[in-house]
Parts: C-alpha cells; sequence; structure tokens
C-alpha cells in the first residue's frame, strides 16, 4: 500500500494485506493477518481485530469495530462467569457498507459472515457466529443475536432484535421494533413482539384496539346470566370457546358482532 493511502496515526499488525486502492484514514487499527479487498475505505477510529477478511468497494465508517470479542461466558460451580475463548474471525464480502459506531463479533471457531452487498446503519450489533445473507439492508439500532442465520434481500427496520439460533428465510421485511424469538419462513412481512406476520398482526389489532370498549360491554353483562342464556345457545358458546383455546381470531370477531346486534353498543 501507498504510504499516501494510510492516514496519520493509523496502526497495521503483522502479516496484514492492503490491495490497491483501499484507502485507510487516521486513528485506525488493523490487527494481525487481515486482508482488505481493493478500493474499501476504513474510515477514522475503526478498529479491526485479528484475522478479519474484508472484500472489496467495502465502506466502514467512523469508530466501528470488527472481530472483538463474542459474549461467551459459562458459569462455574462459584456462579461466577468464566470467558469461553471466542477464536474465529470475521468475514465481510464485497460491496459491504458499514456505518458509523457498528459491533460485528468474532466467531466463536468459525466465521461470522457478513454477505457480499450487505448495507448497515449506524449503532448496529451482530453478534458472534451470526450469517447475514446477501444484500440485506438493516437500520439503526438493530441487533442480531449469537448463531442466528438471516437469508437474502432481507429489510431490517430500525430497533429490530432477533434471538439467537434462529434461521430466517429470504425476502423477510421487519417492521421497525420487532422482536423474532422464532425461525421464519421466507416471502413475509413481520410486525410487533413476539413477531408476527403482517395480516395476522393487522387482525389482532383490531381487537387489541377495541379491548376498552369490550371491556364495557362485558360489565354490561356481568351479574345478567339470563341475558347470556338468551344471546347465546349453549353450542355457540362452546364454539366460541373453541376458537378462543385454538387462538383463532374468528371467535372474538363473532361474540363482538353479536354483543353489538343484540344491545346496539356500536
Amino acid at each position: 500500500m501507498c504510504i499516501r493511502d494510510r492516514g496519520a496515526f493509523s496502526y497495521i499488525g503483522k502479516n496484514v494485506k492492503i490491495e490497491k486502492g483501499a484507502k485507510i484514514f487516521p486513528y485506525t487499527y488493523i490487527g494481525e493477518n487481515s486482508e482488505i479487498g481493493e478500493n474499501t475505505i476504513i474510515y477514522p477510529g475503526v478498529k479491526i481485530y485479528d484475522s478479519t477478511k474484508i472484500g472489496s468497494k467495502c465502506v466502514i465508517h467512523a469508530n466501528s469495530v470488527i472481530g472483538s470479542d463474542g459474549f461467551g461466558f459459562a458459569p462455574n460451580e462459584k456462579g461466577e462467569y468464566l470467558t469461553i475463548p471466542q477464536i474465529g474471525n470475521v468475514i465481510i464480502k464485497d460491496n459491504v457498507s458499514i456505518g458509523s459506531n457498528t459491533v460485528i463479533d468474532r466467531a466463536t471457531l468459525k466465521s461470522t459472515i457478513i454477505e457480499k452487498g450487505v448495507k448497515m446503519d449506524n449503532l448496529i450489533q451482530i453478534a458472534h457466529n451470526v450469517i447475514i445473507g446477501e444484500n440485506t439492508v438493516i437500520a439503526a439500532q438493530s441487533g442480531v443475536a449469537g448463531s442466528s442465520t438471516i437469508g437474502k434481500n432481507n429489510m431490517l427496520g430500525g430497533q429490530v432484535g432477533i434471538i439467537g439460533h434462529l434461521k430466517m428465510g429470504d425476502n423477510i421485511k421487519y417492521a421497525a421494533q420487532s422482536g423474532v424469538t422464532k425461525n421464519m419462513k421466507s416471502n413475509q412481512t413481520l410486525i410487533g413482539f413476539p413477531a408476527v406476520p403482517k395480516e395476522k398482526y393487522i387482525k389482532s389489532y383490531i381487537i387489541f384496539k377495541k379491548l376498552p370498549s369490550i371491556e364495557e360491554k362485558i360489565k354490561k353483562l356481568e351479574g345478567s346470566p339470563r341475558v347470556i342464556k338468551n344471546l347465546f345457545s349453549l353450542g355457540e358458546i362452546n364454539k366460541f370457546l373453541e376458537q378462543c383455546i385454538t387462538k383463532k381470531p374468528e371467535g372474538w370477531f363473532w361474540i363482538h358482532n353479536r354483543w353489538d346486534k343484540k344491545f346496539n353498543l356500536n
């Protein structure tokens, strides 16, 4: 690397490979045995730990940390936590953009992988052993816990959280502040916590926002067993309870409409 492409007070460790056209800004740290691809830009204050592999045409903005230890601790018999060595690395492929103050942890044994074309905003946490699929975009303050895999062409809104050891499909959109707690199939939009498909969320929200009025209707029915008996047959009540137990929202819509028609409570 030509000296003109290296900023003042930057540190480059032993056996580092920096390809032509790469630019290293001042106050950066690049650990031993790391690789920086062609035309990649490393902005001021970036810290790249040992054995990190960064592809071509990448951009890493100021003060991000690549390759720090994953969050790995194990309790002993005294209840104290012992550090589990994190001896893997981080691999960032071509055309990846990483915003400021983002952290990508090294893997425990193998590699944390950011596939080509990924775009990441500021203030994002990617934990150890995570794989982020090609052309996925992640907005600010999102976090992906350890050993989860995100598919191709995912879109994560701000403050999305994904717990560890999950497998997400391709072409998934996550509304802001969604919290994902289970594996998800491809080609859907997720909303809420715990995150559910958009269609299911909208149906549930229609009920949720009407809970205060439903409560009032229930209070009007309290202490009036004859009203309940006249309004619903035993078979209808059993049907409603069955739908509620199996978490079918149709039961709530059905009884809500019956109340409205009987008592003119709209």
